[in-house]
């Protein structure tokens, strides 16, 4: 089978929002009068973000929700995506799965496939992802990590920590009980992109990330872009971390090897979590609450945005704690 047949059998669709899809050189897309497109663009790369064995069904879904998740960041309605793929060889059965992860979640984000390329090489998934976010009165409507203020509440989504509990318990850096890794898998490697929320935060809050290397790291570029501080109540966050209150709950801990310091560091420096990060006036809780409950997804407050700068962690009584932790770098 050839690189034409591939994309032929596994991803060629008819076009449906884009003005011309797959077949020419570009595809064209129309947006909507009064919006901005928004952009963004990631790569898997085997060994470093997927292990060999990789469920191709879900590896397809986490391709796709991974560049989701920064259109929900932005606060953008997913329009269509590019695909470009390096495969060691055809396997069929593989690209079949592939495809059937990747169009089921596009499919329910009405995110349509509309180009990209296919070469032989080492695996390596490459996505650019489009949406649109409109513009009220000649301001754009997109959230972005610059708007936070001094006296603005921190949010985050769902839960943080529990990809990598599952990454260091597979590599056997911990150990868990089986029921808690079958949960921290499938938050690993089958991440909800928080679009939905995304939108419905749009004019209420003031900025957002989302954490995809780390809560600690990923806030940093809030407080950059914004230049302000945070203090971040470290506890809070650990009560996110679902697989926190099933491991805990287990009978005697038995088959626990997960300290409290452990669990901090789970919450504060996992990456993969794809949940979004965001800051709100106080006066915008109740907004932040209609928004969460609209959009089906649990948020907390876990911090508080300061004019001083500088990242700040303190413990369920307010007392401080020592900022020794990191967040992913791929180059570090």
């Amino acid at each position: 089978m050839g690189e034409f047949d591939v994309i032929a059998r596994f991803f060629k669709r008819p076009a449906r929002c884009a003005a011309l899809g797959i077949g020419d050189d570009c595809a064209l897309l129309q947006p909507a009068p009064g919006t901005q497109l928004a952009i963004s663009c990631d790569m898997l790369v085997l060994g470093r973000h997927f292990f060999a064995d990789a469920d191709p069904c879900q590896l397809g879904h986490k391709s796709l929700a991974v560049n989701l998740s920064d259109l929900a960041a932005c606060g953008a309605k997913p329009l269509a995506f590019t695909l470009a793929l390096a495969l060691p060889e055809v396997n069929e059965p593989w690209l079949e799965a592939f495809a059937q992860g990747l169009f089921a979640l596009a499919d329910a984000h009405g995110c349509e496939l509309i180009g990209g390329d296919t070469t032989a090489g080492p695996l390596n998934i490459c996505i650019t992802v489009f949406g649109e976010v409109p513009v009220v009165n000649g301001q754009s409507q997109a959230l972005l990590r610059s708007g936070a203020r001094a006296g603005d509440d921190l949010y985050v989504s769902g839960t943080v920590g529990d990809a990598r509990l599952a990454l260091d318990a597979l590599q056997g850096k911990l150990t868990v009980p089986a029921d808690v890794l079958t949960l921290a898998r499938a938050r690993l490697e089958m991440p909800t992109p928080r679009v939905a929320l995304g939108l419905a935060l749009r004019g209420i809050a003031t900025a957002a990330i989302d954490v995809s290397d780390g809560l600690m790291g990923d806030l940093g570029h809030i407080l950059e872009g914004s230049d302000v501080g945070a203090t971040v109540q470290v506890d809070q966050v650990l009560r996110s971390i679902a697989c926190y209150a099933r491991a805990t709950r287990s009978e005697d801990h038995v088959g626990i090897d997960v300290s409290l310091e452990q669990w901090r560091a789970l919450a504060l420096c996992g990456g993969d979590d794809y949940e979004l990060l965001f800051t709100a006036p106080p006066r915008q809780r109740a907004s932040v609450a209609a928004a969460a409950q609209a959009s089906q997804t649990p948020v907390q407050r876990i911090g508080l945005i300061e004019a001083e700068a500088g990242l700040r962690l303190v413990d369920e009584r307010g007392q401080a704690l020592p900022n020794h932790y990191a967040s992913f770098d791929h180059f570090a």
